[in-house]
């Protein structure tokens, strides 16, 4: 009877994962990216629209109602959980659209939701949390802009071109063959809301032109929506302000402005390209090791579900900000319902206007469609599969970005756990060891000078690991002897700014249940008699556990003391041994506030004060920063202090962590070329704390036991092939690099 009624459990939790298993692969395409069918629907209805009075975004007006941007809306939570959790129909597929009305007497944005896709028969407006109106000058920057800001350069750079051809030794940025000039702006436009003007550099156009500025830089007003209104307001060349470029251009000629000559360029001079150069001990004409599959891939993709050791999530790139992960189970086990990029800033000092003016917040420079070509064997191993994007962003048609996510299993080279018990004599009474493999899901973001590397890590322990590495150019200005308190000089009249980068995710988990709280654990010291030598003492540590009721108790500023365990648990969920099933956060960061709180563009990143602050759940409250936030920091549409302003309940709520990690960069020389990742990665952990009643990994078949037989052989035990073998791609590296319309 006990053997039938065990046989009946085994039989019911196999149902259950069974079920779990099936409603999750169900619901994954409720958070999968709009598909190029989609799009061009949405765009078709909405020019379908006769009041809208919507153009082509690419036409050459600047005040023209068109469509900026377009990615997919997310269904309210408490939806997608009827598909995910009672395998019930999914909610209808929708459209977050962002519309420019610059063809009106009162321009504005507008953003809609478009449904039901893929045939959509209606909209209507959204807002932010309360309602807060997004102005037009905070819109993000488009390529028609960018035209007639080169339009504007082409005079600026024709009434100075002696200037610069003489300063640089034979570059100009009009009529150039391979000696041109180009640009790099800035942002935020302006110094208050509702401006709109830019610092510009110019740079010589060489391969990382990022690292060749050649110290003349302009202000241009270009808020009018009339590019022939458009003004100069300022130039600055060798450390000296002019009101006009014909102010610093008579001042050249006649000597009262230093003549600055930078050092003849050169094709010997590439110090900020890839071509090798130096010495290396290093063989070059053998491969260095390769990752490889003996038998194939060990996890499953179906669109966007993915599968792998127990783990299975969807995921999406949503076009504004970045990767994102879904509805992360572990055996069925709901982890996390979102995981997800929110935003990513760097905030720069300096000695010039561009330096001290540049503070990025790339959200706003749509981030998640900078997701380019991932080329094999270098940022992807070759046995990765690679996925293709689609993104609609200051476009006319959806533009198809081939090859920009990866996913592929790779070894740590490093035990997941490992024992010798030796017996002290010579000899071993065991070893047992597993090899640690993770799946690994990855996306890039090029937002103009650096690169991003995002990962999602997937431990067969339950551990999952959010990181992001940072390479690519630094941003460099020109090298003023007052610089070296912003920086080093990197080479000959340049600069590489000090600068912070801060990441902000969302962390929404669900720990077995919506049900959730959150408590953090750290030491004290206790000091009481030695129960078996009553003359002396013992001082040890205690744990010290608080549990923290309100959001605000839960906003852990930076500058103070940050507790040893952040731990959210669910208080009416228990493991085995009687603990509550939880899981912790654990920062792998160097991060530090960026701005005195409340300073002006700190308003718009007030989520950069916490490195972790905890929120209860609420569909109003879905990101913490918006693609406007760039051009407005000062009056942000998305305030992150506002959600946890009312300092709400979060004891058994559905309950979000907003987790900020980051790092200070001091350029040196070792950034040239460019900055290597060793060194620049920060993140987080996710790990099970009592959630498991022991290490899932328990499970995993790559274990090998050795034991010493009766003669003292080495019995080897293990479940998986005895011989590996071995397999390396015959094909050679391919990499095209082009993105276009479809």
């Amino acid at each position: 009877m006990k053997s039938l009624c065990l046989l009946q459990l085994v039989c019911l939790a196999g149902c259950i994962a069974s079920r779990s298993r099936e409603w999750a692969h169900h619901g994954a395409p409720i958070f999968a990216d709009l598909t190029v069918h989609e799009m061009k629907a949405v765009r078709a209805y909405l020019h379908g629209i006769p009041e809208m009075g919507l153009t082509n975004a690419r036409s050459r007006a600047l005040n023209k109602n068109s469509i900026l941007l377009m990615e997919l809306h997310l269904p309210k939570k408490h939806e997608a959980l009827r598909a995910l959790d009672r395998g019930h129909a999914k909610p209808p597929r929708q459209a977050r659209v962002i519309i420019q009305f610059g063809n009106q007497a009162e321009p504005n944005i507008t953003e809609y939701i478009v449904s039901p896709l893929p045939s959509p028969t209606s909209h209507q407006v959204k807002t932010f949390k309360g309602a807060k109106p997004v102005t037009f000058e905070s819109r993000p920057i488009t390529v028609v802009e960018y035209d007639h800001i080169n339009d504007i350069l082409n005079k600026i750079t024709t009434k100075a071109h002696k200037l610069l051809f003489e300063t640089t030794g034979g570059f100009s940025y009009t009529n150039c063959s391979n000696r041109c000039l180009t640009f790099s702006d800035i942002a935020p436009r302006g110094l208050d809301p509702g401006e709109r003007r830019t610092w510009i550099m110019l740079q010589k156009f060489v391969e990382g032109y990022f690292i060749h500025p050649i110290g003349f830089e302009v202000l241009i007003n270009h808020q009018d929506l009339d590019p022939e209104k458009w003004t100069v307001e300022k130039v600055w060349y060798n450390s000296v302000y002019f009101d006009s470029v014909e102010e610093l251009v008579e001042k050249y000629e006649s000597g009262e402005v230093e003549k600055l000559k930078l050092p003849d360029h050169s094709d010997d001079d590439f110090y900020s390209t890839y071509i090798p150069r130096g010495q290396i001990n290093t063989p070059t004409d053998i491969h260095g090791p390769k990752l490889v599959e003996p038998q194939g891939h060990r996890y499953h993709i179906d669109r966007n579900f993915v599968e792998y050791a127990g783990w299975s999530f969807a995921y999406r790139v949503r076009s504004s900000a970045g990767l994102q992960v879904f509805d992360l189970r572990f055996n069925g086990e709901r982890i996390a319902y979102e995981i997800s990029l929110q935003e990513a800033i760097a905030f720069y000092a300096g000695d010039t206007p561009a330096a001290m003016q540049t503070k990025y917040i790339d959200a706003g420079w749509a981030m998640g469609t900078s997701t380019f070509e991932l080329a094999p064997g270098i940022d992807c191993p070759e046995i990765a599969t690679f996925i293709d994007l689609y993104h609609y962003f200051d476009t006319d048609k959806p533009v198809h970005h081939k090859n920009a996510l990866c996913i592929f299993e790779m070894t740590m080279a490093m035990p997941l756990r490992r024992h010798f018990n030796s017996d002290f004599q010579g000899g071993y009474n065991f070893f047992g060891g597993l090899e640690n493999t993770v799946l690994v899901l990855r996306t890039t973001s090029t937002v103009y000078n650096y690169d991003y590397i995002w990962d999602f890590l997937f431990y067969p322990n339950g551990v999952v690991e959010v990181k992001v590495s940072a390479t690519g150019y630094i941003h460099a200005t020109f090298f003023t002897p007052n610089g070296l308190h912003y920086g080093s000089k990197v080479y000959n009249y340049v600069l590489g700014n000090l600068h912070t980068h801060l990441i902000h995710y969302k962390v929404d988990l669900d720990i077995d249940g919506r049900e959730n709280s959150f408590e953090t654990l750290d030491l004290k010291f206790v000091n009481f008699t030695n129960p078996w030598s009553p003359k002396h003492f013992i001082v040890q540590s205690k744990l010290h556990r608080t549990e923290h009721r309100t959001e605000r108790s839960a906003a852990f500023r930076f500058g103070k003391k940050f507790p040893r365990y952040v731990h959210f648990y669910n208080p009416n969920k228990k493991n085995k041994w009687g603990h509550q099933k939880g899981y912790r956060i654990q920062f792998n960061s160097h991060a530090h506030s960026v701005l005195p709180r409340g300073w002006r563009e700190e308003i718009g990143i007030s989520w950069s004060r916490y490195p972790l602050a905890v929120t209860r759940h609420k569909d109003s409250e879905a990101t913490s920063s918006s693609i406007y936030t760039q051009n407005d920091p000062w009056e942000p549409a998305v305030s992150f202090e506002d959600y946890i302003r009312n300092n709400e309940d979060i004891v058994n709520q559905d309950l979000v962590a907003w987790v900020t990690v980051g790092f200070l960069h001091v350029p040196h020389s070792e950034d040239i070329p460019n900055t290597a990742t060793p060194g620049n990665a920060v993140g987080f952990f996710l790990r099970p704390f009592n959630f498991f009643n022991e290490d899932p990994s328990v499970a995993s078949k790559s274990t090998v036991i050795v034991r010493p037989d009766q003669d003292g052989k080495p019995k080897i035990q293990r479940w998986t092939p005895e011989v590996i073998g071995h397999c390396v791609t015959d094909k050679p590296f391919f990499y095209n690099g082009t993105y276009a319309g479809v």
